[in-house]
């Protein structure tokens, strides 16, 4: 580790003998719920993380007897039905490690809409696809509508009798799914430790059954986090947990609250799991640390005043040396994490868990729970109520028709089209520490990411703002948090765009009834997501695209 803190520095030394004096980091691993709040709801529960390294030790067994079972019976691909804490720490595996020879080639479904269940369901072939349903609570209605879509795709291609078992379940003792797995003759059923929340569940079977899928080896993965976890059980001043937790915590005091990672390539996904442990961790109470995420790094002066920069490099990279090197001489706060290789993501896990949770204790929140994530939930679920009485979701009042651009907006007049109305949301924010969430509900590909990234260094370089960028839904299971509960800084563009076919969703597993479809799931969801920023008193914009999603969203770069 390096660092280049500036006048953080004596303040965080400050601040570590605070914590050895209050006896932070022993009430911490003596599962004290009074380190965040007086009561010990959503805390005394939610500690399990702390421990599960020992725990998965004795799981290997099983883990590696399943995975075993499955190569031998003949699968080839997985295909994991998950959204949030249950999808991401996978698709980081995946994309770190890729597939060892032997074993199975992961993809990951989180998107509802209707063209992305349809692509994975005619690439995944139910005779050799194993499906992993992963959902802590169990009712989780993406994963849920995937399941009852994909059982009733094998059920036709298989049967009745085989189709279970081709479905493998990661849940919690007593959840509706473990019900569902019963009931339909699942393969296995993989039962979580349940006093672990989804966003700090990567070392539990959560993250370690698809793990050993991609033939990763777990047991070395739990080893490196393990020596990782004795480390932060040291001193405050020596322990590089509490280090790095009272470095974010200070600076987001002090109004450096955009923590913005730079990845070597080859561990550049480990962003995308560490973005929903940060923003739903800390985001909440008004307060809240903005993780960016694969923002393309700038020269030095494109960026305020308001950024933490941490650098995870994988020994012999040098991809971003330079780039780093030039922040930190420009006086912007800089931490390098050096990694030996990539199971060192593992010790890195353990790091960030334990840091965040110590960045929770210095804003005086708690950050275990997530109190704004139902409020775009609930809003959605009156929709498809709505819909399926009516035929119909609510009509919306458009701002502006430009073209193939449709904007809807409260917060902001109509310019002279769609270019120039961003341009009058986005000037907002112009002097304050504000930032820029793009909200995605379109399907996630290579040119989707090229464009969205072109828009945000557009609105970078034409505002010095950060930017971040969710496909939804999926990141009204990890950032959404932060967007509502936040201190308001967010201006938010919401992009929808209607799919070329639609599918529906079956009313329950191994029927044929249905009353509602993928399609009006995901306007539901973006349609209440929108709403619920706007009771919150948040910036937004809604942009719906009638046509080449990706390209409508780089014309609008080229154009601000």
């Amino acid at each position: 580790m390096s660092t280049s803190l500036g006048a953080l520095a004596a303040q965080v030394t400050d601040g570590l003998a605070v914590m050895e004096a209050a006896q932070i980091i022993d009430r911490i691993w003596s599962v004290d719920h009074t380190v965040w709040k007086p009561e010990p709801a959503e805390i005394a529960n939610r500690l399990g993380w702390l421990a599960i390294m020992a725990e998965m030790q004795g799981k290997l067994a099983e883990i590696q007897g399943l995975v075993d079972d499955v190569r031998a019976a003949g699968y080839r691909d997985v295909l994991l039905l998950g959204m949030g804490g249950s999808s991401l720490a996978p698709e980081v595996f995946s994309g770190i490690f890729g597939t060892a020879p032997g074993y199975l080639n992961l993809a990951v479904l989180d998107s509802t809409e209707p063209d992305a269940v349809l692509a994975a369901a005619r690439r995944f072939d139910p005779a050799t696809t194993l499906y992993v349903v992963s959902t802590k609570s169990g009712g989780t209605v993406e994963t849920a509508s995937f399941f009852k879509y994909f059982f009733n795709r094998a059920v036709v291609a298989l049967g009745a009798i085989e189709a279970g078992r081709h479905f493998v379940a990661i849940t919690d003792p007593g959840s509706g799914l473990a019900d569902w797995a019963r009931e339909n003759r699942f393969r296995s059923t993989l039962l979580n430790n349940p006093n672990i929340g989804g966003r700090y569940s990567v070392l539990s079977f959560f993250g370690l059954f698809p793990a050993a899928l991609l033939g990763i080896d777990v047991g070395r993965l739990l080893d490196r986090a393990q020596a990782m976890a004795d480390r932060c059980k040291q001193p405050a001043l020596n322990n590089p947990g509490a280090w790095l937790g009272t470095v974010l915590g200070y600076a987001a005091k002090a109004g450096i609250d955009k923590v913005t990672f730079v990845a070597s390539p080859p561990i550049a996904h480990f962003g995308l799991w560490v973005e929903q442990l940060i923003a739903e961790s800390t985001g909440k109470e008004g307060r809240g640390i903005l993780p960016v995420d694969l923002e393309p790094v700038g020269e030095p002066g494109v960026y305020r005043n308001d950024r933490l920069f941490a650098y995870l490099r994988l020994a012999g990279d040098t991809t971003f040396d330079s780039a780093v090197a030039a922040l930190a001489e420009a006086g912007h706060p800089v931490i390098q994490l050096n990694l030996a290789d990539r199971y060192d993501v593992a010790a890195e896990f353990f790091r960030w868990e334990f840091a965040t949770a110590v960045s929770g204790y210095w804003l005086a929140i708690n950050p275990f729970d997530q109190p704004n994530v139902e409020s775009a939930k609930i809003v959605a679920r009156a929709m498809v109520a709505a819909y399926q009485k009516t035929g119909a979701l609510p009509a919306q009042t458009s701002l502006l028709v430009d073209g193939e651009y449709t904007l809807y907006a409260t917060s902001v007049p109509a310019g002279d089209g769609a270019a120039a109305t961003l341009g009058t949301l986005l000037a907002s924010g112009v002097g304050g520490r504000d930032y820029v969430s793009i909200h995605a509900y379109i399907v996630p590909s290579p040119a989707a990411d090229a464009a969205l990234t072109a828009l945000r260094v557009a609105i970078r370089s034409a505002t010095g703002m950060a930017t971040t960028v969710g496909y939804g839904p999926r990141f009204l299971h990890s950032t959404g948090q932060l967007h509502k509960g936040d201190g308001g800084n967010g201006i938010f563009i919401q992009f929808s765009t209607d799919s070329a076919e639609d599918a529906p969703i079956p009313d329950r597993a191994g029927s044929d009834a249905t009353s509602i479809s993928f399609g009006v799931l995901v306007m539901a969801q973006t349609l209440g997501d929108a709403q619920a920023l706007r009771d919150n008193g948040r910036r937004l914009v809604r942009i719906h695209l009638a046509g080449d999603a990706p390209g409508l969203i780089a014309q609008l770069a080229a154009a601000l």
